[in-house]
């Protein structure tokens, strides 16, 4: 039923949008540079001084004693450089509950501000002290990081406001990132912060990368100019490589926003922030080595970025929704140009299609409602997850944790268990309700495969509208499933579960980019899946979303393993077969009967 020269021609626009996007390549922001020394930072003493915390609160999980303990700890330290009034920190405690690993939990965040010469918007320091496993030396480096540099600034002149912050729930859930930009937080008494450095894991001796982990939980990332600051700091304190978002991971972070660090509450929140951490975006492991040396030189790096934002004019707020393509940015409205006239062949050609099913009467209704249908089984299994967060039987926070906070233990493998039989048990309720309705296993494979696309393109088109790095992952679905519809095709098996297969490879890139950026196996691949759906990362609307698209790629494999249909035998009839001359095939002379001509002969 595919018009080939329908679809050629719908794909015309897609050719000058193509060209339009050459031409809107724009050119990077220059990254701020700092003129000062960094000599000041004593990486020997930072290093320690983490020793000597991890001695003295060996236990800091969000809310605990310990937790409680070394807040008490770090208020007095920064209190001991002096008030304000000799150029030292006024220090409070923010005191709240917040959402954790362990469920809700009263934390406290330490804030310190030191009054800058100008009236300029403050820099924000961010570093949580809380860690899920005894332990855990790497992740109190941020933490004796955040020390050193209050030494440096107490003895310095800035012109900005500089805000030291000690936050609790870093470890997983970001709730004390969270309150700082909540109503009302200290840190917004003076102004909307200029931007916010979160300081992770900078000890860490194995080296991971990115370093500058740039991205929101939100849509979008850090600002580019902050993003290039934060690695021209590291590439000259450091002398190191810190590398940089691939075209996959830019892709993949837009197309499914998802952020474990700090800096992902923050950006989401509206405030331009970056993570700063060796072990890259997975974070370390409670056991990981760490090294004197790299601790200095990435406290170094911080120092430096802090300075050149101290000199510079304000940074954007704006969240960064470019791609950068090999230095060259490729702007967000020409991204969305391009998946909406990749749109456009597939619903032009499934227009035409449509209107020939009806005059050949199959029941295109009827598919298209058994197309949907298959969505149910994946749609089944996210309210079930939503449940399972909502009785706590699964503690998952909002914004996700990283994996060394929520492992993939003997508990974590038991629910993935049971959610892998909810998902069998509820194609086995399917199985029954289709054949109830009288709708299957199987409709018409023509009318089937054109009831696939009939869905595919309304969702990419509402994904579209939300998100257009979203549509882009179902854009190629639309067009590859499209060919189904053409019967030759279909006949030959393989090819037709090919093309199946390469409308899942968008979906297969984006989950082996976090799986491998987060060093996840295939289990605790499936385990981070349903954190997000219990902890409501992914909402009810984004689930049914989904929900109907994996259920229109399941209905095509279906379609497309099914047996091809056996001509029909002579003198009989197949429902929606063409069987007089007409509209749809040839009526010149001679189909209805000899001619004259041909009597005569």
């Amino acid at each position: 039923m595919l018009n080939a020269r329908i679809y050629r021609a719908a794909l015309v626009p897609f050719v000058l949008a193509l060209a339009v996007s050459a031409f809107s390549l724009g050119t990077r922001p220059a990254p701020l540079r700092s003129t000062r020394t960094t000599d000041a930072f004593d990486g020997t003493r930072a290093y320690a001084q983490m020793w000597s915390l991890a001695r003295a609160y060996p236990s800091r999980a969000p809310g605990s004693t310990g937790d409680e303990g070394l807040a008490r700890a770090l208020k007095a330290e920064l209190e001991a450089l002096g008030g304000a009034s000799s150029a030292g920190f006024s220090v409070q405690l923010q005191r709240f509950q917040g959402q954790t690993i362990d469920g809700e939990r009263p934390l406290e965040n330490v804030i310190a501000e030191r009054p800058g010469s100008t009236g300029a918007s403050p820099i924000v320091i961010v570093a949580h002290r809380d860690a899920p496993a005894r332990g855990s030396l790497a992740e109190l480096s941020g933490t004796a990081t955040l020390l050193e540099l209050a030494r440096v600034f107490a003895s310095s002149a800035t012109k900005r406001t500089i805000m030291l912050v000690s936050t609790s729930g870093g470890s997983g859930g970001g709730a004390g990132a969270a309150e700082l930009i909540d109503a009302g937080s200290p840190i917004l008494a003076r102004g909307a912060p200029d931007a916010a450095i979160v300081i992770g894991d900078l000890a860490a001796a194995h080296l991971r990368k990115p370093l500058v982990i740039p991205y929101s939980d939100g849509f979008g990332a850090a600002p580019l100019q902050l993003q290039r600051t934060a690695v021209d700091a590291i590439t000259t304190q450091a002398g190191l490589n810190p590398g940089g978002p691939s075209e996959l991971g830019q892709l993949a972070h837009l197309a499914f926003p998802l952020a474990v660090g700090e800096q992902g509450v923050l950006q989401a929140g509206g405030l331009a922030s970056v993570l700063v951490q060796a072990s890259g975006e997975r974070g370390p492991q409670p056991a990981e080595a760490v090294s004197p040396e790299r601790l200095e030189a990435l406290g170094r790096s911080v120092l430096s970025m802090v300075d050149a934002l101290d000199a510079s004019p304000d940074v954007a707020q704006a969240p960064a929704t470019a791609v950068v393509l090999d230095g060259k940015t490729l702007p967000d409205w020409s991204v969305s140009l391009l998946v909406l006239t990749l749109l456009l062949a597939p619903a032009l050609a499934g227009l035409d299609a449509f209107a020939r099913a009806r005059r050949r009467r199959l029941p295109v209704a009827e598919a298209t409602l058994w197309v949907l249908s298959c969505g149910l089984p994946f749609l089944a299994c996210a309210l079930f997850a939503y449940v399972l967060g909502a009785l706590g039987i699964v503690e998952a926070p909002a914004v996700p944790a990283p994996p060394a906070a929520m492992p993939f233990d003997g508990a974590a493998a038991t629910i993935v268990a049971v959610m892998a039989l909810t998902f069998v048990l509820a194609w086995l309720l399917w199985g029954g309700l289709v054949r109830r309705l009288g709708w299957g296993p199987i409709p018409d494979p023509d009318a089937g495969a054109l009831g696939v696309v009939l869905v595919l393109v309304p969702v990419g088109l509402v994904a579209w509208l939300l998100n257009p790095y979203t549509a882009l992952l179902l854009a190629p679905a639309a067009n590859l499933l499209l060919l189904l519809s053409i019967p030759e095709l279909r006949a030959r098996r393989g090819a037709s579960l090919a093309l199946v297969v390469l409308a899942l490879l968008p979906l297969a890139l984006l989950i082996a980019f976090y799986a491998d950026q987060l060093g996840l196996g295939p289990g605790a691949t499936a385990w981070m899946a349903v954190q997000l759906l219990a902890g409501g990362h992914v909402n009810l609307g984004a689930a049914v979303l989904w929900s109907a698209a994996l259920g229109a790629v399941a209905a095509a494999a279906w379609v497309a393993a099914a047996s091809p249909r056996a001509p029909s035998p002579v003198g009989t009839q197949r429902l929606g077969e063409v069987t007089i001359r007409g509209p749809l095939s040839y009526a010149g002379p001679g189909s209805l009967g000899g001619t004259e001509s041909a009597l005569r002969r």
